[in-house]
C-alpha cells in the first residue's frame, strides 16, 4: 500500500495513479478514498493524475484515538501535498471533505500549489443550528448520531446508506444494494472513535473565514434534494461567501450524487477544470 506517515505518526494511505495536472479528491463520512472509484476512473483516463487519501481514522489510515478535527485533517493533507510533490492541483471534496478542502485551500493553499477548487455536497458554511445559523441543523441530530454509533456502528452504517444517503427512501428510487455494501463497507473499516469525534468536526466547525480567505476558482455543487447536509444552508451560502464563486445545482439529486449520477457530475467537473 502507498502510505505517507504525518509529524504525529499517524501513517495516512493514499493513492495515486496517472500523470498530468493532479486531482486531489477528500472523501466524506465515515468513508475512504474507495468513495471517489467513479471519478477516479473517470479522470485517470482523461489524461489526469488522480490522488485521493483516507483521511486519519478512515479506512486503511492509522485508527486514531486523537487529532479528528478539521484543523489536524487540513494539516494533514498539507503533509501529503508536500510529501506528493503537488503544484497546480485541484481538490475536490465531498460532504465532510468539502470541509476539508476549505480549511486547506484557506490555509495551505499558495499559488502555485492550488489552481482550483470543488465543494460537493459540503458541509461548509457550518451544519449546527444557533442564532447565527437558524437554517442549520438542531444539535439532536447530531447527537443522535454519535448514540447510534457508539451504540451500533453496524447497524448505523447499513441505515445510512439504505435511506437518506442516497436517496433510496424516496418514492420510486433505483436502489442499488451493491453501492449500500460499499458504503458498509468502507464506514467498517475506519475506527470508531475517529469516527465518532468527526460528527463534531463536520457539524459545529465554522468555516465561514476560511471560505472568505480562498481565492481561487470554486465550483460549489449541491443537490437540492440532499437528505444529510441540507441544500438550503450550504450550497447556497457557501457560495455567497467565496470570490471566485461557480455554482451547479441539481434538482432532486441525492448527497451521494457522485455515486448514484456519475454521468452528471463528472462532465461538470472536467467542464470546470478545464475552462
Amino acid at each position: 500500500m502507498d502510505t505517507f506517515t504525518t509529524q504525529d505518526g499517524v501513517r495516512i494511505y493514499y493513492k495515486d495513479w496517472g500523470t498530468g495536472q493532479p486531482i486531489v479528491f477528500h472523501h466524506g463520512w465515515p468513508l475512504s478514498a474507495d468513495d471517489w472509484d467513479a471519478q477516479m476512473m473517470f479522470f485517470v483516463e482523461r489524461g489526469f493524475r488522480v490522488i485521493a487519501h483516507d483521511r486519519r481514522g478512515h479506512g486503511r489510515s492509522t485508527q486514531t484515538s486523537s487529532g479528528n478535527d478539521m484543523d489536524t485533517y487540513a494539516a494533514d493533507v498539507d503533509q501529503l501535498s508536500k510529501h506528493l510533490k503537488l503544484e497546480g492541483a485541484v481538490h475536490i471534496g465531498h460532504s465532510t471533505g468539502g470541509g476539508e478542502v476549505a480549511r486547506y485551500v484557506a490555509r495551505y493553499g499558495t499559488t502555485n500549489r492550488v489552481a482550483k477548487a470543488v465543494l460537493v455536497s459540503a458541509v461548509p458554511p457550518i451544519m449546527l443550528k444557533s442564532a447565527a445559523n437558524p437554517g442549520g441543523l438542531p444539535i439532536e441530530v447530531f447527537d443522535s448520531f454519535r448514540t447510534a454509533l457508539a451504540t451500533n456502528r453496524a447497524q448505523f452504517f447499513r441505515d445510512v446508506p439504505t435511506g437518506p444517503f442516497y436517496g433510496f427512501n424516496r418514492p420510486g428510487a433505483k436502489v442499488s444494494p451493491g453501492v449500500i455494501d460499499n458504503w458498509w463497507r468502507q464506514g467498517m473499516m475506519g475506527g470508531a472513535k475517529a469516527h465518532y469525534d468527526c460528527i463534531k468536526a463536520f457539524s459545529e466547525t465554522d468555516f465561514t473565514g476560511d471560505l472568505k480567505a480562498i481565492d481561487v476558482p470554486t465550483l460549489v455543487m449541491h443537490g437540492e434534494d440532499d437528505q444529510i447536509v441540507p441544500f438550503a444552508d450550504a450550497g447556497p451560502l457557501s457560495a455567497k461567501l467565496l470570490r471566485k464563486a461557480t455554482i451547479k445545482f441539481y434538482p432532486g439529486l441525492p448527497h451521494g450524487m457522485c455515486t448514484t449520477n456519475p454521468e452528471i457530475i463528472n462532465p461538470d467537473l472536467l467542464a470546470f477544470i478545464k475552462a
